[in-house]
């Protein structure tokens, strides 16, 4: 004869919603501590946090200038000469933002414009006073000279340290891929410094792109020059012409152009 297995009981997995409220009830003045020491804490976190302010540049690509017209004539003998024809606007602008969070460039901008002792030698910064408080520890202001670590070395920063510290800290650099457009910002405790920093990044990178064409140019007209004196044929002699005009050109466009690669559409601050 076959044995029918006896039914198996299981417990009873329903939660009693009854029984859980009157749990949470018995332990309610432990939540509420717990409640109020969480809600105390981020309140002091927050109040103990320094401000950040922001300030958020947004540019557009400048219409890229030169002598289109004549690329396609005019190319091959020209890439020889090491001349760049009908440069397109969309790559000095990739370039550019390229070039403005590179290590030589943010070393050169943080010297030139003496940012230094903001970055890595403040506490803080004063609002009702608008000027900086400095860690003695690490830089003195009355003396200008900063201070000295356990071992004796000096605590001034490299340019490394500066340049580590404003890209990860400061910089924001980011680009709209349906668009084209970059936004540039800038973070600090000060809101005068953010406002300051992103105007200066915005001049000094248009300043850096206009300066370096105008060196190409110059030295592609000087090598052209050079070949058109060395030259009697005639049709020869009018592509010279012609290649020192767009480079002419080049020079003159770049001088007039304040907003030479990247032109400021908004600016705002946080």
């Amino acid at each position: 004869m076959t044995q029918t297995p006896d039914p198996q009981h299981y417990p009873d997995d329903e939660i009693d919603l009854r029984e859980l409220f009157a749990t949470l009830w018995a332990g309610k003045w432990l939540i509420i501590l717990i409640t109020i020491i969480f809600a105390a804490g981020g309140v002091a976190y927050a109040l103990y946090k320094p401000d950040i302010f922001q300030s958020s540049v947004l540019l557009a690509p400048t219409d890229g200038g030169g002598a289109s017209g004549l690329s396609g004539q005019l190319g091959g003998l020209a890439s020889l000469a090491g001349v760049n024809i009908g440069q397109d606007s969309s790559s000095n602008t990739a370039i550019a933002k390229e070039v403005l969070q590179s290590r030589a460039f943010l070393a050169g901008f943080i010297n030139r414009h003496e940012l230094a002792v903001p970055l890595l030698g403040t506490a803080g910064w004063n609002l009702r006073e608008s000027r900086w408080t400095y860690d003695l520890e690490v830089y003195n202001p009355d003396t200008e000279k900063w201070g000295l670590d356990d071992e004796g070395q000096s605590l001034k920063p490299t340019d490394w340290d500066l340049v580590k510290t404003f890209k990860g800290n400061h910089l924001s650099v980011s680009e709209n891929s349906d668009n084209g457009m970059i936004t540039v910002s800038v973070k600090s405790q000060s809101p005068i410094a953010a406002k300051n920093w992103a105007e200066w990044l915005v001049r000094d990178i248009n300043e850096h792109m206009r300066d370096q064409d105008i060196e190409e140019a110059e030295a592609s007209i000087d090598y052209l020059e050079s070949k058109l004196n060395e030259t009697s044929i005639a049709g020869m002699q009018q592509v010279f012409y012609q290649l020192i005009e767009s480079e002419t050109r080049t020079v003159m466009l770049a001088n007039a152009q304040k907003e030479y690669v990247l032109s400021c559409q908004i600016s705002k601050g946080i």
